[in-house]
């Protein structure tokens, strides 16, 4: 359950592949701090063969179990969003299946194969609000450190 959301918008990009594979390349370009006020799908623009479109808004959820993590991202120096996204095959080509400021959760993502997942800057507002769930939510859990129980025959059933 989901502690507290954040509203964000996402720019992907399509660019021609110089591939025999792929006549085109999607990839998620930015997160905004903010959807903005504009249709889904909407022309951005583009250079150098590329174009932008602004691929519609996604809620982050931001979880208390996971406040380790998003202090680390932010600790980072350069924190980051991690955005998976899928070919569709349809119109719109693309859909945005998450958005997480975790990075565990964003390397997970990349395991499947089939989704498209980039790590891209965190704004400074989605810096803040994080930092600012972080302030309020993070408990420090002392780690301990299991010792193996110590085998001898007697322990053996067989």
């Amino acid at each position: 359950m989901a502690t507290a959301t954040l509203h964000v918008g996402i720019v992907v990009e399509c660019r021609k592949a110089v591939s025999p594979w792929a006549d085109v390349l999607w990839r998620p370009l930015a997160v905004l701090p903010a959807a903005p006020d504009l249709p889904d799908w909407a022309a951005l623009g583009g250079e150098d063969g590329a174009a932008r479109f602004y691929a519609g808004g996604h809620v982050v959820e931001l979880h208390r179990t996971d406040t380790p993590t998003y202090r680390d991202n932010l600790a980072s120096g350069t924190p980051r969003m991690w955005v998976a996204a899928r070919l569709t095959g349809a119109e719109p080509p693309l859909a945005i299946a998450a958005v997480t400021a975790d990075p565990a959760e964003g390397e997970a993502w990349t395991e499947a194969g089939d989704d498209i997942v980039e790590s891209l800057p965190m704004p400074a507002e989605i810096a803040a609000a994080v930092a600012a769930f972080v302030a309020e939510h993070h408990v420090e859990r002392p780690f301990i450190k299991r010792r193996r129980k110590e085998w001898s025959e007697d322990d053996d059933d067989a």
